[in-house]
């Protein structure tokens, strides 16, 4: 789990792929270690403490699904959430996850 500001920041010279629901940014660490680190950024934008915790809850449960099979190995994940994210369903959010790594490794 990404926890530091100067990783945020690596992340973000990362190649990004937008969707509804959030913007995913992926960067090669560039090191030996194979280990996926996920970071999850809401801003108050998007709502309340009860309505960010909420999409980041969601990411996370997300992120346990997909990233495993179809993350990339050795890189850090940064998902951004959007205002359509809240309302988005599961299965949508999961798909373009799925959608938006392919878009990254391909």
């Amino acid at each position: 789990m990404l926890r530091k500001r100067p990783d945020f920041l690596a992340a973000n010279r990362g190649r990004r792929a937008p969707t509804p629901g959030f913007v995913l940014l992926v960067r090669h660490r560039g090191d030996e270690d194979d280990t996926i680190r996920l970071g999850i950024t809401v801003t108050k934008k998007i709502g309340g403490a009860v309505v960010r915790n909420r999409m980041k809850r969601r990411f996370r449960a997300l992120a346990r699904e997909v990233l495993p099979e179809a993350g990339i190995a050795g890189a850090d994940h940064v998902m951004i959430g959007r205002s359509g994210g809240v309302e988005r369903p599961f299965g949508s959010l999961r798909d373009d996850l799925r959608q938006a790594l392919t878009r990254i490794a391909g």
